[in-house]
């Protein structure tokens, strides 16, 4: 698998890989000096993320001086040059030796000039890690339908739908045509409604529905359909994962898309927690380890607060008893327990 592959990888996928240190990504926004890391790439590179401060500069001395040669400087990043794909040996600080497969990406401001620049990096050391981690994955997936009949589903931001092929057997049609119009199996009578409503949230907003479902072998059914947005490390919206499971089930049974559903988790919506705690801004910074500007950039929905930042807030916040509550229709509702 090339680093470039991972575009095409579900998030949780990545987010699996991660946890093992077989991949991390990076970002610097150039006008800010703003660098993030992805925890995994602490993992992969054998780096305390306590005593490390994300830098480009740090992450090219970490290549073998013979790959180095190849791999765009920091200047050369600022300027606009870089090389979208290759391999490089890292030297950890513990010693041992990692070939990578490196994807770099450049993005521009409206007239061309260099904006910010973003990696990811996949370890390739071992090949068959990645394999082993699939079929683990696949095994979860299939666990889950078998005894929940759950599916989980990635929408690209072409609007692709990418089922699992446990869908064919749920719906009794082939995976392909389940892709190509997941909307068919949504009874007549609700079809076009329930997917009027999935279109009007688009895709940045949480959406959740409970159609009626034909499927086979069975009687219709209600099912909950929960979708969310991901974002990666950077903040870039790279894809929707999505839940289908029945609606008897009841309230949202995993945490697995618990990120995802925070995204509609507003400043508004921190204020309103605040409240019920009767906490300031400094109480909840200090709680959720946060600066005390970090936690206003959040209240205030500037775009210069991070994506870990609003999850860090909202962990403080559930931690003291906040729970943040999704509408069916995408809405979310603050309450204390």
């Amino acid at each position: 698998m090339r680093a470039a592959d991972l575009s095409f990888a579900p998030a949780d996928f990545l987010r699996l890989i991660e946890e093992v240190g077989l991949t991390g990504t990076w970002g610097w926004v150039f006008a800010s000096d703003l660098q993030t890391w992805s925890p995994g790439l602490y993992r992969l590179l054998g780096l305390d993320p306590a005593r490390t401060r994300p830098s480009y500069d740090l992450l090219a001395s970490l290549v073998h001086p013979d790959d180095r040669l190849t791999l765009a400087s920091a200047a050369d990043l600022a300027q606009g040059y870089a090389l979208p794909e290759q391999r490089a040996r890292v030297m950890r600080p513990d010693g041992t030796l990692r070939v990578l497969a490196l994807r770099t990406e450049l993005h521009l401001t409206p007239d061309g000039r260099p904006r910010a620049a973003a990696g990811i990096a996949l370890d390739v050391t071992d090949p068959s890690a990645l394999l082993r981690l699939r079929q683990a994955d696949l095994r979860r997936r299939s666990a889950w339908f078998a005894q929940r009949r759950m599916l989980f589903v990635r929408v690209g931001l072409d609007q692709s739908f990418d089922f699992p092929p446990e869908a064919a057997q749920l719906t009794g049609r082939p995976l392909a045509e389940v892709n190509a119009d997941p909307f068919a199996d949504v009874v007549p009578d609700e079809r076009s409604a329930f997917r009027d409503s999935a279109a009007q949230r688009g895709l940045f907003q949480v959406f959740q529905g409970m159609p009626l479902v034909r499927h086979r072998n069975r009687e219709p059914e209600r099912y909950r359909i929960v979708s969310v947005p991901v974002r990666d490390e950077c903040d870039r919206l790279v894809e929707r994962s999505s839940l289908v499971y029945p609606a008897a089930l009841g309230a949202f049974p995993m945490a697995d898309l618990r990120q995802g559903l925070e995204q509609a988790v507003d400043g508004h919506h921190l204020r309103a927690a605040r409240a019920l705690l009767d906490w300031s801004m400094t109480d909840l910074a200090q709680a959720s380890g946060l600066s005390l500007s970090t936690v206003r950039r959040l209240e205030e929905g500037e775009g210069s607060a991070t994506h870990r930042s609003r999850h860090q807030a909202i962990g403080a916040l559930r931690h003291a008893g906040i729970r943040f509550i999704l509408l069916d229709d995408g809405g979310v509702a603050v309450a204390r327990t």
